[in-house]
């Protein structure tokens, strides 16, 4: 893995944003009443679902690939993803005229698989998880020598996903509390860095789902967790193991991160679908299924909610209304009756 700096600062995130400001869609925030009602303060959508690609992932390769030298970019990139980080690779490699090649796991979504190839990358699909297709991807790269573009533990990286930070801050500057969901922590590193860096008293919350909760389980320990196994409809955010280098910035820039369960997510893609004509995939209803589970123990005003990604597969609507059903007959795992 190639990194133009050996660590992720504020400055750097700003110079990230500088670059990207003029190719990446200036995401709106999406604001609700009853929403606001419901959890008693005002919340602030950061709609990440309405960027190129359908996702935050375009920021941090786009970002990434302008960093690499014409002699890199002519052996082509590589990468392993779970859908969205390959969209946002395939699309920014396109528009350079650089070939890409993308790992995928084969329980991807067959909208994000398709799409990955529409941009015009070659899609292998490897393994029943991001693991097994990041550690095939690691041994072609080997074969090829393309230039591996890694989804989350790349500094570059993380820089581009922290410009999302930086935007949503000056659209609305009295947030305190942001939200953002976790897979293999890249999107939650650069926020946190950036947001800190304007202003140092903004608290940021992660978010994994309960069945992959890697990133928890560390951050709440003195160990690095990996998991053998996950299981979540939120397949963005179904890491194994954290980062090596996001770990360390989560621990020491996120204020605290909990974890979700599918019923609760699925209720959050359902309210958003009702009562804000929006489509968020799994991941990316993440946060504000947290902003409704935790509520109580989220001390904000103006809380800001990164929904990360739409690129849902509608043929699992049927699954994520049956899940959504279930907070009613559960009382005790409900959170707010939607």
């Amino acid at each position: 893995m190639s990194c133009l700096g050996d660590r992720l600062t504020g400055e750097k995130v700003y110079q990230a944003m500088k670059k990207l400001t003029p190719i990446v869609h200036r995401t709106p925030l999406v604001t609700s009443h009853t929403t606001d009602d419901i959890v008693g303060k005002h919340v602030y959508c950061k709609m990440e679902n309405q960027q190129k690609t359908g996702a935050f992932k375009f920021r941090g390769a786009s970002y990434k690939l302008m960093q690499l030298s014409k002699e890199e970019l002519q052996h082509g990139v590589i990468t392993a993803s779970a859908g969205n980080h390959a969209q946002g690779v395939a699309h920014a490699a396109a528009k350079l005229g650089v070939k890409a090649t993308i790992f995928m796991s084969e329980g991807t979504p067959l909208a994000k698989i398709n799409a990955t190839r529409n941009y015009g990358a070659t899609v292998n699909l490897v393994g029943e998880s991001f693991q097994e297709a990041y550690e095939a991807s690691l041994q072609h790269q080997k074969v090829t020598g393309a230039t591996y573009i890694h989804p989350f533990d790349d500094y570059d990286i993380m820089a581009g996903q922290g410009t999302i930070a930086m935007e949503l801050l000056r659209q609305e500057d009295r947030i305190d509390t942001i939200i953002v969901p976790i897979g293999g922590g890249g999107l939650i590193s650069g926020i946190a860095v950036a947001a800190k860096h304007v202003n140092r008293n903004i608290k940021i919350i992660g978010v994994q789902a309960e069945g992959a909760a890697a990133m928890h389980q560390s951050y709440h320990s003195s160990k690095v967790h990996s998991l053998s196994n996950v299981s979540t409809i939120a397949e963005g955010i179904a890491v194994k193991q954290p980062g090596d280098l996001t770990l360390p910035l989560i621990r020491s820039y996120v204020d605290d991160i909990v974890t979700v369960n599918d019923e609760q997510i699925a209720s959050a893609i359902i309210y958003m679908l009702e009562r804000n004509k929006t489509l968020m995939e799994g991941a990316g209803a993440a946060a504000l299924a947290a902003l409704f589970a935790h509520n109580d123990t989220i001390s904000s005003r103006h809380c800001g909610v990164i929904v990360s990604g739409g690129n849902l597969d509608i043929s699992n609507m049927q699954k994520i209304q049956h899940l959504s059903s279930n907070i009613n007959k559960n009382p005790e795992r409900a959170y707010v009756a939607l």
